[in-house]
């Protein structure tokens, strides 16, 4: 894991422990991950900041859900010039982020409880999405939010090879495709340049 301070290590702690109190109401995450949760989640979400190192702007998480990657960004960002915005339209989800902002003192991080393709396009530096949508739905997404200079983070499970070759047919994007350190078959996709084939 990376080196963190102790008040960000105590952050992800206590982000931990709110998923774990609330994921039987509201199922944040997968029952059978949760005794995995540092290695299944966390690792994952701060691999994908680790890769970005963002220094400012304004990160948009896609999907939001329970918080990964969004309010781990948030965490590790807690001290830089990022604003973090968490896209969830699951109003008890959305409950449970800014629930989470408030706990973890997080004035960096905001939620807009509506789907992703209704929203005004935010412009933004950085956009990120965890298991959200197929490649070809997520560049729709990625395009209407994300600046023309900006990368997208989109962690991908093992089907990341078929998806971006079918994406191509109607998008034209660089990738840079970054082995996930959590998962051999995953990766993350380093994406920029979108726009319509």
């Amino acid at each position: 894991m990376t080196s963190v301070s102790r008040e960000t290590m105590e952050r992800l702690s206590a982000y931990h422990a709110l998923v774990q109190k609330w994921n039987p109401k509201i199922n944040l995450v997968a029952a059978s991950t949760l005794p995995d949760f540092r290695s299944r989640h966390l690792d994952d979400s701060l691999q994908l900041f680790t890769l970005a190192d963002p220094k400012a702007g304004l990160w948009l998480d896609l999907g939001s859900g329970g918080g990964l990657p969004g309010l781990v960004v948030a965490i590790m960002g807690a001290d830089r010039q990022l604003s973090v915005v968490l896209v969830e339209s699951d109003q008890r989800k959305s409950a449970f982020l800014r629930t989470a902002i408030r706990e973890l003192l997080l004035p960096n991080a905001s939620v807009i409880s509506e789907r992703i393709m209704s929203i005004a396009p935010q412009s933004a530096d950085h956009v990120s999405a965890r298991a959200l949508a197929p490649l070809p739905q997520l560049l729709e997404m990625v395009h209407l939010h994300m600046k023309p200079t900006g990368t997208a983070y989109l962690m991908k499970g093992r089907t990341w090879r078929d998806e971006s070759a079918r994406a191509r047919h109607d998008w034209r994007f660089d990738l840079d495709a970054v082995p996930s350190s959590t998962d051999p078959e995953a990766a993350i996709l380093k994406v920029t340049g979108v726009s319509h084939a």
